[in-house]
């Protein structure tokens, strides 16, 4: 199989997707297919694109043009990889934006099946953001190219509910993220005075902060401290600092600067408890990673992951302060080997389910269906 995978960005700066798009594309090359990816180069006041090294991946950076915006490059790049790859199906990621729409008009016009992963860019909250922008960019071309899409990609149950709630009627793939296992740091801890409850993650209006600081100020636990970990957008960090002053925190809220891939995982490990309390998420990925740390999450229903409760690996809650804050009192006066042995329920859910391995055999699985007209895979609803 060739496959040609299409992203309007993959800054590091753009949050879970700039990682788990090259991660897939990497696996499904070491799997056999044939993978090309095509992304902007948006500059450097955007950081460094997150393309995969040292793999059968071929990437191409397309450069932004610096004045209006134009998706004439991307399309003739599209269609030079395309015809000189002899692509056979394309991979678009994301909405919303003229590199989406460069990439319909090219599967179009060669005839290929098309793949849509909208990445949470169709759900309620996202759709509510900027919401008279995205009804626009959907009467003048996403709204029909996305109905046109051969198949669409979700990566949870409640994502594929989302996409069918817009009257999209093709086929949905529902495939999760995956995730990378941290390096081995051994079964010890590092035990400090007090235990550490973290966020890790965008700080993004999106991700519910408020409510998080809320929460901690109802319960002020004297023997736990919560750290933020994150690059700051739309300056929604100086929101929360003035939030912390006014319930007088500082000494029990944190901020850590934002960490490298490779230099998350010392901070997964020092934590004790994950804490997520977004209002939307197509996936959470960071919900996984620390998961995979063997730390116990505390995330809400915006996030797909009733498998918290199911697999005794965490709290699953309603969005809001009072839902938060009860989950919240019952993870802080646990002890740490109960919650140790959440964390590694939570571990071996990872291992069976959302290594990239196993993910990248579903959607592989998914092209050949398209393809070469094999058994549809169970992960493929038509309902």
């Amino acid at each position: 199989m060739r496959v040609l995978h299409t992203v309007g960005s993959l800054a590091a700066s753009h949050g879970g997707p700039s990682r788990t798009i090259p991660a897939l594309c990497n696996e499904l090359a070491s799997l056999g297919t044939h993978v090309e990816l095509v992304t902007q180069d948006l500059g450097p006041e955007y950081g460094s694109s997150l393309l995969p090294e040292n793999c059968a991946v071929r990437s191409h950076k397309v450069s932004k043009p610096r004045a209006l915006p134009s998706s004439s490059a991307f399309h003739a790049s599209l269609l030079d990889v395309c015809r000189g790859g002899k692509i056979e199906l394309l991979h678009d990621h994301g909405m919303w934006l003229l590199t989406n729409h460069a990439a319909a008009r090219v599967a179009t016009r060669l005839g290929l099946p098309r793949v849509v992963s909208p990445r949470g860019m169709l759900a309620p909250w996202s759709l509510a953001h900027q919401a008279w922008k995205k009804r626009l960019v959907w009467r003048l071309f996403a709204g029909r190219e996305t109905h046109s899409a051969t198949l669409l990609h979700a990566t949870s149950e409640q994502e594929a509910n989302d996409l069918r709630e817009l009257s999209l009627r093709q086929p949905i793939a529902v495939i999760p993220n995956g995730v990378d296992l941290p390096p081995p740091f051994g079964e010890t801890r590092h035990v400090e005075d007090r235990r550490l409850a973290l966020f890790l993650s965008r700080i993004h209006p999106k991700k519910g902060l408020p409510n998080l600081i809320e929460a901690w100020s109802r319960l002020r636990p004297d023997d736990w401290r919560l750290l933020i970990v994150g690059p700051d957008e739309a300056g929604h960090k100086a929101e929360l600092e003035a939030l912390i002053r006014e319930h007088g925190l500082g000494n029990a809220i944190g901020f850590g600067d934002p960490v490298s891939h490779g230099g998350k995982w010392e901070v997964y490990h020092r934590a004790d408890l994950f804490v997520l309390p977004t209002h939307s998420e197509n996936f959470g990925v960071v919900v996984a990673e620390a998961l995979a740390c063997g730390v116990p999450v505390i995330t809400t229903r915006g996030a797909p992951w009733a498998e918290l409760e199911e697999e005794r690996c965490g709290w699953w809650v309603e969005i809001g302060v009072e839902p938060l804050a009860a989950a919240l009192s019952d993870a802080l006066s646990r002890d740490r080997e109960r919650l140790r042995s959440m964390g590694r329920r939570g571990r071996e859910l990872v291992e069976r389910r959302y290594v990239w391995p196993v993910i990248a055999r579903r959607m592989q699985a998914v092209y050949a269906w398209l393809l070469d007209g094999n058994d549809r895979p169970e992960t493929v609803r038509m309902d």
